[in-house]
This record gives structure tokens, sequence and C-alpha cells, in this order.
């Protein structure tokens, strides 16, 4: 897809300044919002312009935006320039904020927001490793220390140098 003055050439659903659509869009091709969106959308890529609004539920690839955000947003890669609404959720791998030069200043507005940002954490892992009892954690150690003194590896599977160093001199 080549881009023209930042918007997509060739095939695009163009939700014009001036429309409002309120239902469930979906899309094949790049979604470029210059008015406003109020609802379910879905599509490979949204763009929103400084004039539009997007709120809702929004599952794409890529998000763009200069314009306003609301809701929850569902993207592998999401660019914001422009501002983010109260109780919007954003769940990306990666998020670029680019400020915007307004008058006094350079500004981007954050309302309040959750951003969960990068690949989704092992939950399962995360609950064992808190609610492991201290103790099985201490025998683990001094199993691989008593490993690593053998010259074997520990239970991760690498090589461990604790132990293997005498005591600094007093």
């Amino acid at each position: 897809m080549s881009e023209n003055n930042g918007l997509p050439s060739g095939k695009h659903t163009l939700v014009e300044e001036g429309t409002e659509f309120k239902g469930t869009m979906s899309s094949n091709c790049p979604i470029v919002v210059m008015g406003k969106v109020e609802g379910d959308v879905t599509g490979p890529m949204i763009q929103v312009t400084t004039s539009g609004v997007v709120a809702g539920n929004v599952k794409v690839k890529e998000l763009r935006s200069a314009g306003e955000v609301a809701g929850e947003v569902q993207a592998e890669t999401v660019t914001i320039s422009g501002r983010v609404r109260d109780k919007t959720v954003i769940r990306a791998k990666s998020l670029q904020v680019q400020l915007n030069v307004t008058k006094g200043g350079m500004e981007v507005m954050f309302g309040e927001c959750e951003l969960a940002i990068g690949d989704e954490p092992d939950k399962q892992g995360a609950i064992a490793a808190a609610t492991a009892p201290p103790a099985e954690a201490k025998a683990d150690a001094k199993e691989d220390t008593k490993e690593a003194k053998d010259g074997k590896e520990g239970k991760d599977g690498k090589r461990s140098n604790r132990g293997t160093q005498p005591p600094p001199p007093t």
C-alpha cells in the first residue's frame, strides 16, 4: 500500500468529514476516518485523521490516529498523535506516541486509560511463581549450587557459576 499525503492510495473505506457512522463496520481494505465512527470496527488498518473520531471496539492490525480514540482497541501496531479518551483500553504489540505541535507547545492527550503493550504475559507461570512456597525456591537454589560445583547444568538447562568462586578476602 503506497501513501499519498499520509492517506492510503488505492482502495480504501472512507468516512468523510461531516459523516457519522453508528453500528458495525468491517472492511478488507484500509479504513480512513475523517468523520465519526461509533461501534465495532474490524479491518487490516484504520487511520483516524485530525478531524476523525472512533469510539467503540476496534480490531485491526494497525491503528494510526491523529484524531480521537475511545473504547477498546486491539492491534499489532498503534501510532497515536491525537487524543485518547478516558476509560480507553489499548492492547498492542507495539505503541508509538508522536507529539503534536499545538499552540503553546507539543502535546498528546491521554485520559484515564489502560495500555497493554507487548506479548501476553504467561498468567499461569506468574501465578505458580508467586504462590510457590519459599522453601521450594531455596531448595532449587541449593540444588543449582550443588550441580554447579559438580560441573553440571541446573534445572533451567544453564550452567551455573554460583558457588565456584572463593569468597572475597577480609
